[in-house]
């Protein structure tokens, strides 16, 4: 028989679920765990990721025992979020943006964790790496986030609006707009003075293009308007629309976002310092 505390539980769990859903695409993972090109099955993985250090290939993350993430306990799964690392101790690459979703907030973490308990498993088994020699031995993560990594949980700015704070919150602790954004080192870290200027090698070898308000070489000549719409519906202001990758992040993350959160990701976007770096090619459809 139903009681009113299991039925209060239940919508409280399905609340819960509802929420970590919008953390899912807020925070991009679709499109890198679902390999759509092979009609993959939701979240199972597969997906090649190809980067100067070799092709990564993304994990299963359903709640598959054997090859997904099912034998993981919710610690585990924050400490990967938060701090780079697997359960048995050894560091994630960070091709796993581990390095922006250590921002995350601990409870948005809880809600995705449990709507990830609530799809479908997949029996698909990972596929290994194909990396240079030098970066298959996990000792090179370790070093490199000694160097280049800092874990943290999102600080508000008292300073700006909370719809400001917001933008800020989606753009660099789950959306990971300056992963694709920002171009990178020779060693991977991001080159934090042209931080959101474009990368003319960007993921998958794709351009990537300037996103801070720079009026020659970024997009400080879009009204907030067209960036709303753009993310919404991937209309660029000249009325094309978005191609390559930046198609589908759209398309399996940012357009499922509410109007007030992305009226706030374009209000944090178009106070940024602006930069000039002309990338050449590519549009803000990457």
């Amino acid at each position: 028989m139903t009681t009113p505390a299991t039925a209060q539980t239940a919508g409280d769990t399905e609340k819960l679920r509802e929420r970590g859903a919008y953390v899912l695409r807020a925070a991009g993972c679709v499109t890198c765990h679902t390999d759509e090109e092979s009609d993959g099955q939701f979240l199972a993985g597969g997906r090649a990721l190809e980067t100067p250090f070799g092709t990564f290939y993304s994990p299963n993350i359903t709640f598959d025992r054997e090859h997904g993430i099912g034998a993981w306990q919710a610690q585990d799964f924050f400490r990967a979020l938060r701090h780079g690392v697997a359960p048995d101790g050894s560091s994630f690459y960070p091709v796993f943006p581990y390095t922006t979703f250590t921002r995350m907030r601990r409870e948005d973490m809880f809600a995705l964790w449990a709507y990830l308990a609530s799809v479908p498993t997949s029996t698909r088994a990972n596929t290994p790496h194909d990396l240079v020699w030098y970066m298959r031995y996990r000792l090179v993560n370790r070093l490199w986030k000694s160097l280049f990594f800092e874990p943290g949980v999102f600080q508000p700015d008292e300073l700006h609006s909370k719809e400001w704070n917001r933008g800020d919150y989606l753009v660099k602790a789950m959306a990971h707009c300056a992963e694709c954004h920002t171009p990178r080192t020779r060693f991977g870290n991001l080159d934090k003075d042209l931080e959101y200027a474009g990368a003319r090698d960007g993921p998958q070898g794709e351009s990537t293009p300037n996103i801070t308000p720079d009026r020659d070489t970024g997009i400080g000549k879009w009204r907030r308007s067209e960036l709303v719409d753009y993310l919404a519906e991937g209309m660029l202001p000249d009325g094309d629309f978005a191609g390559g990758l930046m198609a589908r992040v759209i398309g399996d993350g940012l357009k499922y976002l509410s109007a007030e959160d992305l009226q706030a990701i374009a209000e944090f976007i178009m106070t940024m310092p602006a930069i000039r770096h002309p990338i050449g090619g590519g549009d803000a459809g990457g």
